[in-house]
């Protein structure tokens, strides 16, 4: 999936500024002027994610079907769009968002203040 929702960003341009190559400035920082400009658009990357996240809030708060994908809710649509954001980015840093799902999933199901009774518990995590 990074490498489709990369390959569809790249192909639509989304990583070209003028003639530059924005993943060449997020991968290569290597002047001061690179990092700040490479943070920045990585920050920006991530804001687009939260956007998404935030239109799957407001579309379930309202109970609205996507405009777009009139057969679909706006929450599943935007939730989707998050994904597609998400693994773009991934892809155009060659994260292994895999791996670290797989590691990040296996390190929860360890976690003490995951299991029920913890939880549960006074001062556990509601949500």
């Amino acid at each position: 999936m990074r490498d489709i929702c990369h390959g569809d960003a790249e192909r639509a341009g989304w990583w070209l500024h003028e003639k530059s190559d924005l993943r060449e400035i997020i991968n290569k920082p290597d002047t001061t002027a690179s990092k700040m400009l490479g943070g920045a658009l990585v920050a920006q990357k991530l804001c687009l994610v939260h956007s998404e996240v935030s239109e799957a809030m407001e579309g379930h708060r309202k109970g609205l079907m996507d405009d777009h994908i009139p057969s679909r809710s706006m929450l599943e649509v935007e939730l989707a769009d998050a994904l597609i954001r998400i693994f773009d980015l991934a892809g155009a840093m060659k994260l292994d968002l895999g791996g670290a799902m797989a590691e990040k999933m296996a390190y929860n199901r360890q976690r003490a203040d995951h299991k029920p009774e913890a939880r549960m518990a006074a001062g556990g995590k509601a949500y």
